[in-house]
């Protein structure tokens, strides 16, 4: 990488959670790693602080025309997820209102179209990601990314839904969650570099011992056992192939009113 470029053209955003340790770990060698919540990455990005980001969904549809998409790399489920959690202690159909996160777009949109397509309306009303406190509140709470962990596992007889699950019975493709998305004026160049690095750090996670090396460091740095890490990678994807791209465009059009497709950079 050339030293003497601006910092923010040798930055990537990530996640805090899990969900990218499977690209991330050992990025930090080459490049400086801006870790945040999901809808503050897309802050980062539009400001100029970082060249490429793993932003919601949501917001690239947002900022649609601002944004470029990288090609081969996501974050998405092929059915269950595992890390978006609808919470209750009643049945979905009996929920008078929902406590939405304030950290994630895409979820809540998610969210609101699968309960629309059930004929459901219940009142959603944004709170910070505490499920004790959306509790006491609401009668159903979503959660996302490592939250939704723990709290499943410590509460698992409060999970009323799956989105990644519902949203493949619904539509029968994958859902796309984030994305890794670059300003439009980004330099072609930085944006192939990281690109480069991005899918080769991905495709060195298909190799075993190599994998289990990742899961090590996610279970010592977030504190779920191996086992866990190891099914929960399973239930997120990093890919971004065809079928991911068809349910992202879905996702765009039915859920956000986009009409065009996602713009995808080319090398």
């Amino acid at each position: 990488m050339n030293s003497s470029r601006p910092q923010w053209q040798k930055t990537i955003g990530r996640v805090v959670f899990l969900n990218c340790d499977p690209i991330f770990d050992g990025l930090e060698n080459d490049w400086t790693i801006l870790p945040a919540p999901p809808a503050w990455l897309t802050g980062h990005l539009l400001r100029g602080d970082c060249l490429v980001a793993s932003i919601p969904l949501a917001d690239y549809a947002k900022h649609f025309d601002e944004l470029v998409l990288l090609p081969d790399i996501g974050i998405s489920s092929h059915g269950s997820v595992g890390s978006v959690l609808l919470f209750g202690s009643r049945p979905v159909e009996e929920m008078r209102d929902i406590a939405l996160p304030t950290d994630s777009a895409t979820s809540s949109r998610l969210l609101q179209y699968l309960l629309e397509k059930r004929g459901l309306s219940p009142r959603p009303i944004e709170m910070g990601p505490d499920l004790s406190q959306m509790l006491e509140r609401c009668d159903g709470a979503l959660l996302i990314g490592d939250r939704a962990l723990w709290e499943a596992e410590k509460h698992p007889q409060l999970v009323k839904m799956d989105l990644g699950q519902a949203w493949y019975d619904e539509t029968g493709l994958p859902m796309v969650f984030g994305v890794f998305a670059a300003r439009k004026d980004s330099p072609g160049k930085c944006l192939a570099e990281a690109h480069h690095d991005l899918v080769k750090s991905l495709k060195s996670f298909s190799d075993e011992e190599y994998k289990e090396v990742v899961i090590a460091n996610s279970s010592d740095r977030t504190g779920f056992s191996v086992a866990r890490v190891e099914r929960y990678f399973t239930e997120v994807s990093n890919k971004m192939d065809s079928q991911e791209v068809e349910g992202l465009n879905k996702f765009l059009h039915e859920v956000c009113g986009v009409e065009e497709v996602a713009n995808f950079v080319t090398f």
